[in-house]
């Protein structure tokens, strides 16, 4: 069963998990000074899976091969690293990393609804609709009137950011048949990542055959190292545990704590700054993710049934 109320230590895990995923934001900005978009996203889950499997034969572990755990491993690989990671890393060629980060959050709002009608014991309620209203409302600030009509690179930059937040709903839901599988979040991380290089490695060779320009600075490369090590085999490996345990309704809301870190490091280190529509979109669409999560809103009854019958009229 699936823990519907988090503990302390998932807390803790999600928490270290946005700041490795808000992170990534960062990362891909410097790492666009120097490299293409899929040479990107081709070192990150090469890199990660090369750290990965170093990691599962130092524990003596392996990765299944079995028919069901490939076709788990590619359909995971292509709904969590492929598409969203390359729709991710072409928009930041058009907005800032803090704004990707803000729609990205809507992942949690797309899990939601996915959840509704792909897994049985996570069904959509009242407070959830509500906060997917909401949350989508805010999507709509964010983007702007532009996208009316029609509008330019930066609307189709953010349209691919939110396709990826849909990839990611996609594959929290996905991912759940890693516990029925009897697979652990290591071999599960490996397994997914591995499939991802297999495909993404030939197709950055093919298509923007990166030997061909320029050695990348310094600063890049350890761009490309931090993204592939801290923000998607470490991330990862968190990822599973915290799916395993608290649902992936519970997990995606990792994307509310998201833009906090990402747009704190692009405005420190990049000097990205952030509109005021921008920020609004941000409020609301925090707003909603709280709507969504329903503990806040039942914490708030709890305490205003508590403090009635004191604070009430007395006969």
């Amino acid at each position: 069963m699936v823990a519907r109320t988090m503990g302390g230590a998932d807390w803790f895990l999600l928490l270290l998990l946005s700041i490795l995923w808000g992170g990534s934001f960062f990362f891909v900005e410097v790492a666009l000074q120097g490299l293409p978009p899929l040479t990107i996203v081709a070192l990150r889950v090469a890199l990660a899976a090369a750290a990965l499997q170093l990691i599962v034969l130092a524990r003596g572990a392996r990765v299944p091969i079995t028919r069901q755990a490939c076709a788990a491993f590619l359909g995971m690989g292509l709904l969590n690293n492929v598409v969203p990671f390359t729709l991710i890393v072409w928009g930041q060629t058009a907005i800032s990393g803090g704004l990707a980060s803000i729609l990205n959050a809507t992942t949690s709002l797309f899990t939601v609804v996915v959840a509704h009608f792909l897994a049985a014991d996570e069904r959509l309620q009242g407070g959830r609709l509500a906060g997917v209203l909401v949350g989508l409302g805010g999507v709509t600030i964010v983007i702007g009137p532009g996208a009316l009509g029609g509008g330019g690179d930066a609307v189709w930059a953010q349209l691919a950011v939110l396709g990826a937040a849909l990839c990611y709903a996609l594959a929290g839901v996905f991912g759940r048949r890693f516990g029925r599988l009897g697979i652990t979040p290591l071999t599960a991380a490996t397994g997914q990542v591995s499939a991802s290089a297999l495909i993404l490695v030939p197709l950055a060779a093919i298509f923007e055959q990166p030997w061909a320009g320029e050695a990348p600075q310094t600063a890049v490369w350890l761009a490309v190292v931090g993204l592939a090590l801290l923000s998607t085999a470490l991330a990862y490996l968190l990822y599973f545990r915290i799916l395993a345990s608290a649902g992936a309704v519970n997990l995606l809301l990792v994307t509310f704590l998201i833009p906090v870190s990402a747009i704190v490091l692009g405005a420190l280190v990049l000097g990205e700054r952030l509109d005021a529509a921008q920020l609004g979109g941000m409020a609301v669409i925090a707003l909603g993710l709280a709507l969504v999560d329903g503990r806040l809103a039942a914490g708030l009854a709890r305490g205003l049934r508590a403090a009635g019958p004191a604070g009430g009229p007395r006969s």
